[in-house]
């Protein structure tokens, strides 16, 4: 640490940031989870009851559980394979297209909250766009309130998600592979290599494998992080909790009920779950070019 000690004072100004506002935040939450704890008296310590609470009598819980499931299984790998399938057409074209194209594919996720659109596409009265379409071509004799309607309000939810998906990883995966070494392609057309999926297997993936681990890490974190979409778009709480996600149950726990003990502990199973993705998505990537 002597010789290098002009790296970490380097270093120290992030690590304190970086402890101050995310390590230290999820070692108390985890350190709330064992408590009783409503922000206006001191947090009582209850040990597991939370817990026992969450998985045994709480019945809301296991749907958003089944729903942020259902996003992570649906949207997570759709969407890393779509951002990824997309940079690399893309990265076929020529600079000022690609530069165009890449912009068009990036611009919502950027957008802030421009999914209201879809509010206005699938509004609930006549004036919506697809209930308009819809009576008039008498495919529908009233309008259908989609985000009102149980079965609708989920599937929707999964469109919307991957509409935003492309962001930060399809970015990773455009600048990767321009770092690839074209002179590798052709080595590799004299060991051998007869089609461009061997190529990709082989040489391209390889050798972006720093990019592929950021986009995985993106998309698992967005994957389990749905919850503004949901609010905004089906409401807080979603009929009949249609919309539920982990998030939101600990957003209606923490942010409305402040039962912050209780928050906590939803808090740290999801931690736990994006932890456990994280580490097999890792486990999986090693695998790619062997």
């Amino acid at each position: 640490m002597k010789r290098t000690r002009q790296g970490y004072t380097l270093l120290a100004p992030y690590f304190i940031l970086f402890f101050a506002f995310t390590v230290l935040p999820v070692l108390m939450a985890i350190a709330l989870s064992f408590t009783s704890f409503n922000m206006l008296q001191p947090p009582q310590f209850v040990g597991w009851e939370n817990y026992i609470r969450l998985f045994l009598e709480n019945e809301v819980f296991m749907i958003a559980l089944q729903n942020t499931l259902i996003f992570a299984v649906v949207t997570g790998p759709l969407s890393y394979v779509l951002c990824f399938g997309l940079a690399w057409i893309i990265n076929e074209m020529r600079p000022k297209l690609r530069a165009v194209m890449t912009v068009i594919f990036y611009a919502p996720s950027i957008s802030g909250n421009v999914f209201f659109i879809w509010g206005f596409f699938l509004s609930g009265d006549r004036y919506g766009l697809v209930n308009g379409f819809l009576l008039r071509w008498g495919l529908e004799t009233d309008p259908i309130n989609f985000f009102r309607d149980p079965d609708y309000i989920l599937p929707l939810l999964l469109l919307v998600q991957l509409w935003l998906s492309l962001g930060v990883g399809f970015l990773a995966f455009i600048a990767g592979l321009q770092t690839v070494d074209k002179s590798m392609y052709e080595a590799a057309a004299v060991d051998g290599i007869q089609n461009r999926w061997q190529e990709l297997w082989f040489i391209t993936l390889p050798s972006m494998k720093p990019q592929l681990m950021f986009g995985a890490v993106m998309q698992i974190t967005t994957s389990f992080n749905v919850a503004e979409i949901s609010t905004t778009l089906a409401g807080l709480p979603s009929v009949n909790y249609a919309g539920e996600t982990i998030v939101t149950h600990m957003m209606d726990f923490g942010w409305i009920r402040f039962e912050m003990g209780f928050a906590s502990a939803i808090a740290t199973i999801l931690f736990i779950m994006m932890i456990t993705t994280n580490k097999t998505v890792q486990h999986l990537l090693r695998r790619v070019g062997t």
